[in-house]
């Protein structure tokens, strides 16, 4: 299974753009969108090539290239906004690939380290977005993958996405520099 996984684009087209021709290259069997799709948020600035109207217009070429599609919403995703896009989005979502349990979400309402929320099994990946921030690491029993964000990156971090292959979660910045790279142990 190859999942192409993607955060906070927050109205970025330039960003879009990019996913799209990532998807078209790497023919996942499944893209996965962690929220923060179409505005920019209060506290960010305006990314670049932010086109809310041409994003919603344009997600349906990342649909028409991917087999499936995972997309949970973001804090800064408005029902008006949801309400135009090509398909469904839901607020969390249980990925079972390869013998892994990975509980999608955005992650704003996520701790970093324990006292799971949501019933998560011990040995579960906790993939989200929110923090714009690449992140794959074991804390106590819990993985936690982040891809960064594809429009506003911080912390000192790239623009950048990623890909999930044979248990790995590898983050890469836009012109294809590897990040970070972790494959959980098995349980």
């Amino acid at each position: 299974m190859r999942m192409l996984i993607a955060s906070d684009l927050h109205g970025s087209l330039s960003s879009l753009s990019f996913l799209v021709d990532k998807a078209r290259e790497l023919k996942p069997d499944m893209v996965v969108l962690l929220g923060d799709l179409v505005y920019h948020g209060p506290r960010n600035p305006l990314p670049e090539g932010y086109d809310t109207r041409s994003v919603l217009e344009n997600f349906a070429h990342i649909k028409d290239v991917t087999g499936a599609m995972t997309v949970v919403r973001g804090n800064c995703d408005a029902e008006v906004d949801i309400t135009h896009l090509p398909f469904p989005v839901v607020e969390n979502a249980w990925i079972n690939v390869d013998g892994l349990q990975i509980f999608a979400s955005h992650g704003h309402r996520l701790p970093d380290v324990s006292l799971m929320p949501y019933n998560i099994p011990d040995g579960a990946v906790l993939l989200h977005g929110h923090t714009h921030i690449p992140r794959g690491e074991t804390v106590h029993c819990f993985h936690f993958w982040n891809p960064g964000s594809l429009s506003l990156p911080k912390g000192g971090s790239e623009r950048s996405y990623a890909l999930y292959e044979e248990r790995t979660f590898t983050v890469y910045t836009l012109n294809g520099k590897k990040v970070l790279s972790h494959t959980p142990s098995a349980t």
